[in-house]
């Protein structure tokens, strides 16, 4: 879920910085830019790991008071893998599906309806998923079919299913009981597990025919050798 990712860039000290030493003035610089940033392919930075690997020689631009050197630097990235199983908490649901906070810092997870766990079903009286998992009964049902046999006195009764000694059932059946203790909702504000199953980046560019955004997605598990 988080890794060290290496990165380079160009980093601009401004005039008022140039009398600190340059890699103080160079770390400042890089935790105003990159702390609560996304990079295409790369994942959400969340804060400079250490000092700057490698900071080169600064070069004076004309009309630019600052000084810009290139830098080498580690970040802590957010970059979920697909396969791993997250905990978050609902932050809104639709029929589209829910959404979804995870560590109070990143709120754009969301879980499609056709991937909700199955069966799973959209109350529009609450607005809320609910999820109905039916259990296998066959081994209860197999055992109440088979005949029953009861010793009385010295006689040996035996029990048909379905015979007229039987008690009758009540009103209030255990299956309808049942029923309702099968249903759980995925309210707002609830905790909840997931499993990744694609990281999605998007990339927003301006060109003549006006902005344009572009998808790209990670749907497999990266082996690594």
């Amino acid at each position: 879920m988080f890794v060290l990712t290496l990165l380079a860039d160009t980093i601009r000290i401004p005039p008022h910085l140039l009398a600190k030493p340059t890699l103080t003035s160079v770390q400042t610089e890089i935790e105003k830019r990159y702390p609560n940033k996304i990079i295409v392919d790369v994942g959400l930075v969340l804060c400079p790991y250490g000092p700057p690997v490698e900071v080169g020689d600064g070069i004076l631009v004309p009309g630019d008071g600052g000084a810009h050197h290139q830098v080498i630097f580690q970040c802590v990235v957010f970059r979920p893998f697909v396969e791993e199983v997250l905990v978050g908490v609902v932050t809104e649901s639709n029929e589209s599906g829910v959404t979804v906070s995870v560590g109070g810092f990143f709120d754009h997870v969301f879980i499609p309806a056709y991937w909700m766990l199955n069966p799973s079903v959209y109350d529009e009286s609450k607005g809320l998923w609910v999820w109905t998992p039916t259990y296998d009964d066959d081994d209860d049902e197999e055992e109440e079919e088979k005949e029953t046999v009861e010793p009385v006195g010295n006689d040996v009764v035996k029990q048909e299913p379905g015979s007229e000694d039987d008690e009758e059932e009540p009103e209030n059946s255990e299956g309808e009981e049942a029923e309702e203790g099968n249903r759980f909702e995925i309210e707002i504000g609830s905790e909840i597990r997931f499993k990744v199953k694609s990281v999605n980046f998007t990339r927003i560019t301006t060109t003549m025919k006006g902005v344009q955004a572009t998808t790209t997605s990670t749907t497999t598990t990266s082996s690594n050798t």
